[in-house]
C-alpha cells in the first residue's frame, strides 16, 4: 500500500494532517529574475522581443508576429477536420459550460431611497481578455472552452488566446476548440513572452485587461508579476482530490477518481476520508491492482507515495470537519445521501454529489467551471466564472433635498479627519 494511513482519533493527528498538506509554491529565483528579464525587454522591444524568445524556448522561427497567427479560416479548418466524435464531444461540453455560465449573469440594478437619492450598481464586461493554454505535448482544448465561453458569456469584447506551439507543434483539437468557443484572435506563443505580450501589448498583440489560463512555472511566475497592470484569476498550485466516503461506492471508482487527480503530476494530492476502516481497505486493494494497468504509473505512484492518504475517522461529520480544514480544490461527497452533507461544507472548490459523479465529469463536460482554487485558497476564492470577466461600478446620484443630508455628514466626518476641502465640496451644496 503506497498511500499515507492516518486516523483521526490519534494524539498526532493534527501534526500529521498538516505536514501532509503543506504545500508552499518555493520562489526560484533564476526563474523570477528570467521571467522578469522577459518581461521588460518585451515591455521595451515588442514584437521583436516575442520572436527571439520564441525562436529561443520554443523553437520556432518567424519573421514577424503576424505569421505567428492563426486565422479564423485555419480555426475552421481544424474544426472540420478533427474527427467526428471529438467535435461532437467538443460542441456537447461547450453547449452545458454555456448554458451554466449564463445562470451567473448578473445586471447591474439601482433604488431610490427616502431623501430620492438614487443608489446602484452598474456592471460591465472587460473591454478584452487573454487567455494563456499549454499547448505541445500538454494540450488542453478543454482548458479552451472553460476560460474562453465565459469570457463570452460575461460579455467581453474581444478574447486574445495565445498558445505555445514548441517546434511548430499544435494540437488541432486545442484550434476546434477556439473556433466552437469563438475566439476572436490566435497567437502561437507561450511562456512569458506571451503573458508579457498581453500585459503590455506589442505592434501586433493587443493588450488585455485580464489574463487567466493555467501555464508552468515560468508563465505563473509572469501572471504574478503582471498582477496589478492587468488581473489574473489566480496563482494555481497543485490539482486536489478530496474524496469522503461512507463505504457504499464501488472501491475500484473511488481508486480511478484518486488516480485522476494525482496523473496530473507527481505533487498532486489524493485524500479519502472514510469513518469504516475495512472499507478503506478495500480501496487500497483496489489502488494496488489497478495502478500497474496506469499510463502514468510512475506519476500517480509517486503522487500518492509523497501526498497521498487515507484517513479513517470518527464518523461523516467528523470528515466533513476534516475537509473543511483543508479546503479541497475537488471535493467528492461518495455517500448515499450527499444533500445531507452539503450545508455543513464550508469550503471547496467544486462539489461532486453522489457516487455516480466523477469529477472527470466536471474537467470536462457537466458545465461547472475547472479552473478552481488550490492550496486552500477555496477558503477565500471562487472558481473562474463569468463574475471575473465583469467589473462593477458604484451608481450615486443625489437629490437636491437629499444632499441637504449627505453633505452635513460628510462635512462632520472630513473635518473630523483634517480633509477642509473634501468637507467644503459637501458645504457648497447645502442651503444657507
Amino acid at each position: 500500500m503506497i498511500m499515507q494511513r492516518l486516523d483521526s482519533s490519534q494524539a498526532d493527528f493534527d501534526a500529521r494532517l498538516e505536514a501532509l498538506t503543506a504545500w508552499e509554491e518555493q520562489l526560484d529565483h533564476a526563474v523570477n529574475d528570467t521571467v522578469r528579464e522577459v518581461l521588460a525587454d518585451v515591455a521595451l522591444r515588442g514584437d521583436a522581443a516575442v520572436l527571439d524568445y520564441t525562436a529561443r524556448f520554443d523553437r520556432l522561427e518567424a519573421q514577424s508576429v503576424s505569421e505567428l497567427e492563426i486565422s479564423d479560416a485555419q480555426l475552421q479548418e481544424a474544426l472540420a477536420e478533427i474527427p467526428a466524435d471529438q467535435r461532437s464531444a467538443l460542441e456537447a461540453a461547450a453547449d452545458r459550460i454555456r448554458s451554466y455560465h449564463q445562470h451567473q449573469i448578473q445586471d447591474s440594478w439601482q433604488y431610490q431611497d427616502e431623501q430620492g437619492n438614487v443608489l446602484g450598481q452598474q456592471i460591465t464586461p472587460l473591454d478584452r481578455a487573454g487567455i494563456y493554454v499549454p499547448g505541445g505535448k500538454a494540450s488542453y482544448p478543454s482548458s479552451v472552452l472553460m476560460n474562453a465561453i465565459p469570457a463570452k458569456v460575461a460579455g467581453v469584447g474581444e478574447i486574445i488566446m495565445v498558445v505555445p506551439a514548441p517546434g511548430g507543434d499544435l494540437n488541432p483539437m486545442v484550434l476546434a476548440a477556439a473556433a466552437i468557443a469563438e475566439v476572436d484572435r490566435v497567437f502561437t506563443i507561450g511562456g512569458a513572452q506571451a503573458v508579457a505580450a498581453l500585459a503590455h501589448g506589442t505592434e501586433t498583440v493587443p493588450a488585455v485587461d485580464k489574463i487567466v489560463g493555467p501555464g508552468n512555472i515560468y508563465v505563473a511566475t509572469a501572471k504574478r508579476q503582471v498582477f496589478g497592470r492587468v488581473g489574473i484569476d489566480m496563482i494555481a498550485g497543485p490539482s486536489e482530490i478530496l474524496v469522503i466516503c461512507d463505504g457504499s461506492t464501488d472501491p475500484q471508482w473511488v481508486a480511478m477518481d484518486l488516480f485522476s487527480q494525482a496523473e496530473h503530476d507527481e505533487n498532486a494530492q489524493a485524500i479519502v476520508l472514510c469513518p469504516d476502516a475495512a472499507y478503506l481497505e478495500r480501496v487500497a486493494a483496489a489502488v494496488d491492482a489497478l495502478l500497474p494497468d496506469m499510463e502514468r504509473q510512475e506519476i500517480i505512484a509517486t503522487s500518492l507515495k509523497g501526498r497521498g492518504a487515507m484517513i479513517k475517522t470518527v464518523d461523516l461529520a467528523d470528515a466533513v470537519e476534516i475537509s473543511n480544514r483543508l479546503a479541497p480544490e475537488h471535493l467528492e461527497l461518495s455517500v448515499a445521501e450527499p444533500q445531507r452533507l452539503l450545508p455543513d461544507i464550508r469550503h471547496a472548490g467544486a462539489i461532486f454529489m453522489g457516487a455516480y459523479t466523477s469529477e472527470s465529469l466536471g474537467d470536462y463536460c457537466a458545465g461547472p467551471n475547472h479552473v478552481l482554487p488550490t492550496s486552500r485558497s477555496a477558503r477565500f476564492s471562487s472558481p473562474l466564472g463569468v463574475y471575473d470577466f465583469q467589473k462593477r461600478s458604484s451608481l450615486i446620484m443625489c437629490s437636491e433635498q437629499g444632499v441637504q443630508v449627505l453633505g452635513q455628514v460628510a462635512s462632520v466626518l472630513a473635518r473630523g479627519e483634517s480633509l477642509e476641502a473634501h468637507a467644503r465640496s459637501a458645504e457648497y451644496r447645502l442651503k444657507k
